[in-house]
């Protein structure tokens, strides 16, 4: 279904008034405010200087959770080459409105940790199961809950690997109760500080999600001048996006992009630009936002995704933040042009243009002025234009590119990737921003393949 009839996501949240869509610029802008996030930032170093505390990082670590198994390979490490002083907490998965589709979530989380997990240096068992075996889960739960934060830093390793391993090799250093007490109160602590997903970092009103963030966390470090070996690479290194000198036809890449998602706004013209590099076929598949979708928010995951968007986007040089949210109305109104913009070689320019209107330019397509700036600055005419503008056209295109995205690959998120071929190899679907640099990956394993070069060895 294109929009569920019953819609979990409020009225004001699916389609915000003016003065709504207003306060939530104002709101989230100050949020990607890079003088606020300095300010904020050194205000909270004064602090910690004048109390002379060391630098102070809580850990949220999910037993059963893949990226926790991830970060469990990483954080023994991450403690001895910066001064920091570390408090891990047990969590439970949160579910509700901040991580719904729990079982699909988890079913993704396994298989995603599986992919990155080589291109990290770490490793995730290709005979796991999408979660723990519930007596080697158990058991590893009752042994972290009876350490310290010593033995858990020099500890979490060996139990996660076993326990996803099922060799069930832990032993219990508390009991039932200890357990369940140490989950109740590390979940509560999570939610006390605002966030509800395991694999995190807290440090300095921050969050640092997993090994996709914890350069981030690094970098803020050794700025603080609290890296131990500064001459040393980063721990966890973000891979590079390169396509160089790749000719991948042959294949084809499917890309599910959103008009209201923050992460597609600073994704998509590096997309666009990937697949024009190396001559890979590619196919352009626009998504309703995920709140139009009936897939639950909450102000603390809208306030996260706004913030760790405007992290990235600084990281690669993207502008963002200046923006006017087009959830509901201007969206359906961007996309009835698309099947005319289609036609004309020019939906990709019109889409990457609207973007950049309501993310960094702060130009709230809800208005017909901005509306029609954005369609010409994409090369379209505008009377032509104002004719399409509220017809049915694009509804069925959309729904068909949902029922892809969500039925045929498992996923629900935006942006989102399928890369398809050679014959013989498996599509590769994955989710989010922060996967470009894995599907650019693949498209380089798959060309060579599809060219009889060599491989190089992992």
């Amino acid at each position: 279904m294109l929009e569920p009839e019953s819609n979990p996501n409020p009225p004001s949240m699916v389609d915000p008034n003016p003065f709504t869509r207003f306060l939530m610029a104002r709101y989230l802008g100050r949020i990607a405010s890079s003088k606020q996030i300095r300010k904020r930032n050194v205000k909270f170093e004064k602090k910690r200087l004048a109390a002379n505390r060391p630098h102070e990082l809580e850990y949220f670590h999910q037993p059963d959770d893949p990226y926790s198994h991830l970060t469990a390979q990483v954080i023994s490490r991450f403690a001895e080459r910066y001064d920091v002083k570390i408090t891990p907490h047990l969590v439970r998965a949160t579910g509700g409105k901040n991580q719904p589709e729990e079982k699909k979530l988890a079913a993704w989380a396994r298989r995603d940790a599986g992919l990155i997990a080589p291109h990290y240096g770490l490793k995730f068992p290709d005979s796991a199961a999408v979660v723990p075996e519930p007596e080697a889960q158990h058991s590893a739960t009752l042994a972290l809950a009876g350490l310290d934060a010593e033995g858990f830093l020099a500890e979490i390793e060996r139990i996660s690997i076993g326990m996803w391993s099922g060799e069930n090799s832990a032993r219990g250093q508390s009991s039932d109760a200890d357990a369940t007490a140490a989950l109740d109160q590390g979940s509560a602590r999570l939610a006390e500080l605002g966030h509800y997903s395991g694999a995190t970092f807290y440090y300095g009103g921050d969050w640092y999600w997993g090994v996709d963030r914890l350069f981030h966390l690094e970098q803020r470090l050794r700025d603080l001048g609290a890296c131990k070996a500064p001459e040393e690479p980063y721990l966890v290194s973000r891979p590079s996006i390169d396509v160089a000198g790749v000719d991948a036809r042959g294949l084809e890449l499917h890309f599910y992009p959103s008009l209201n998602s923050p992460y597609t706004s600073i994704i998509y013209d590096r997309t666009i630009a990937l697949a024009d590099a190396c001559n890979i076929e590619f196919h352009h598949k626009p998504v309703l936002p995920m709140i139009m979708r009936g897939v639950p928010a909450t102000p603390a995951k809208a306030k996260y995704i706004f913030f760790d968007t405007k992290r990235e986007a600084d990281f690669f040089g993207v502008p963002f933040g200046k923006h006017v949210s087009p959830i509901g109305t201007p969206t359906r109104l961007a996309y009835s042009l698309l099947p005319w913009a289609t036609a004309q070689g020019k939906d990709r320019e019109l889409m990457s243009t609207l973007l950049r209107h309501a993310w960094a330019e702060r130009r709230g397509l809800h208005r017909t002025a901005n509306m029609k700036r954005a369609v010409q600055e994409a090369g379209l005419d505008w009377r032509e234009a104002r004719e399409r503008l509220g017809n049915d056209d694009w509804k069925e295109i959309v729904e068909r590119n949902q029922d892809e995205m969500v039925e045929g690959m498992g996923l629900w998120g935006v942006p989102s990737y399928r890369l398809c071929g050679p014959d013989g190899e498996p599509d590769l679907a994955v989710w989010g921003q922060d996967r470009l640099w894995l599907v650019a990956a693949e498209i380089r394993r798959r060309a060579e393949l599809m060219s009889g070069k060599e491989l190089p060895d992992d």
